[in-house]
């Protein structure tokens, strides 16, 4: 039997956090990525499996928590712009904290409302 790697850990955490969450018009499920060079944001409806909005940091020269909250007001900003003024954290798997933490809090700055608190 294989070994599991920290990409298996974090793919089976974030399944256990899809059961529980799922994401509609009114309320769309922020999908959080972070990785070592980017951080990526998209706010899902998932009963039709469309994506109402999207922010990434691949323009930005910084990987910290300044370019994560404002990735996070221009995902909010865009979800305004789109008609949504409430969404469900989806944290894919990470800890919320550090820069899932700020994304977050970015869009919250922006003008959305977390519906549901983290774990």
């Amino acid at each position: 039997m294989k070994a599991k790697t920290r990409k298996d850990y974090r793919a089976s955490r974030h399944q256990r956090i899809r059961k529980k969450i799922s994401g509609t018009a009114a309320c769309p499920r922020m999908a959080v990525m972070v990785s070592n060079k980017h951080m990526y944001v998209q706010l899902i409806d998932d009963d039709t499996g469309c994506t109402l909005a999207s922010a990434s940091s691949v323009k930005d020269a910084d990987n910290n928590l300044d370019a994560a909250t404002q990735v996070g007001k221009r995902a909010g900003e865009a979800a305004k712009e789109k008609g949504v003024s409430q969404f469900v954290v989806d944290r894919g798997g990470f800890r919320y904290h550090g820069r899932v933490k700020a994304v977050v809090e970015g869009a919250i700055e922006a003008g959305l409302r977390n519906t549901k608190e983290a774990k």
